[in-house]
């Protein structure tokens, strides 16, 4: 097996802003793995609340690449690397590879339809009045996704209602709020027709949300990492988002799906700031969700060759000249 695994810078259209961090750019790691003359790829972002970063995630790929012995599986990465973003890239790059070998496509492999799904766009948090205009320019897109925290959340809410009065919209607090936040905001949030409010409170506080009965359904991101973490939300949300950064990888991400809805839970997929190398994966589970987040190409001011087609909020599965 022969590998290339290189850090790539990619500029945002605009600053990108939650409540725990800003940025102008994002850094990812693109891997090529090759066998027998056929190259398969795949990237990663890392999850940086975890800590991880593009230089990290090298590290960790040429090492675990470079003290690897005989015939690289999926179930060996699951077996090796813990879930996140270096065993993302090599467990994505591994099913492309696959995937060409056989002369097949993922979506066969794994038995899933391809097929076009919408997605949300996101407005970056920022005064109500500047993401209202964030709101009018994305007259195109019919699903909102705010990220909110700082002190006015509602009237942020509020402001893009008025001026995108058509759109369905989705808030994401990234940890944001605390519980009496949450209580006080929700019955408002509900009025304003927000369909999802995603980790309203910090990873690790979940147990202030038993007992809650939010008006509007709660969705755990940071706080559901795999299918290991699923047991502890029960009773606490009725959505997961599902990000293959945080899962390690397509398979485990498979995993989380089934057992999220064996258990209960609607399913929404998410992303990293990332190309659309990135996003491809996730089209793989995208049509079982109720909520699709994979706009990270939107937010680039460029993308890679051959990437996925977006129009009017409807994103297209891959071409295999991409991925799958």
């Amino acid at each position: 097996m022969k590998w290339d695994c290189q850090i790539e810078e990619w500029p945002l259209r605009v600053p990108f802003v939650i409540s725990r961090r800003s940025c102008t750019t994002t850094e990812v790691v693109a891997l090529t793995l090759k066998r027998g003359g056929i190259s398969g790829r795949g990237e990663a972002a890392g999850i940086n609340y975890k800590g991880e970063t593009a230089d990290s995630l090298k590290q960790e790929i040429d090492q675990f690449l470079a003290q690897f012995s005989g015939h690289l599986t999926r179930q060996a990465l699951l077996d090796q690397l813990p879930a996140g973003g270096a065993r993302n890239a090599l467990d994505c790059a591994l099913w492309d590879l696959e995937a060409k070998e056989a002369g097949k496509s993922v979506f066969d492999f794994v038995g899933a339809a391809a097929a076009p799904v919408q997605t949300v766009f996101t407005l970056s948090l920022d005064s109500p009045a500047k993401m209202a205009i964030a709101a009018t320019r994305a007259a195109g897109q019919p699903i909102l996704k705010m990220k909110l925290g700082g002190e006015r959340p509602l009237s942020c809410v509020t402001a893009v209602r008025h001026a995108r009065p058509d759109a369905e919209i989705i808030v994401d607090a990234n940890e944001a709020f605390t519980l009496d936040e949450l209580k006080s905001i929700a019955p408002s949030l509900l009025e304003a027709g927000v369909a999802l409010i995603e980790q309203p409170l910090p990873r690790g506080a979940d147990d202030a949300l038993a007992g809650y009965d939010s008006p509007v359904p709660l969705c755990a991101d940071e706080s559901c990492m795999t299918a290991t973490d699923l047991p502890r939300l029960a009773a606490r949300y009725d959505y997961i988002n599902i990000k293959l950064d945080k899962t390690g990888g397509l398979t485990a991400a498979l995993t989380l799906a089934d057992a999220a809805e064996a258990q209960g839970f609607g399913l929404m997929i998410g992303c990293m700031l990332s190309t659309s190398l990135a996003m491809a994966p996730a089209m793989v589970i995208a049509p079982r969700c109720k909520f699709v987040d994979l706009d990270g190409p939107l937010l680039l001011e460029g993308d890679r060759d051959f990437g996925l087609k977006y129009k009017s909020g409807t994103v297209h599965p891959p071409s295999q000249k991409l991925w799958g």
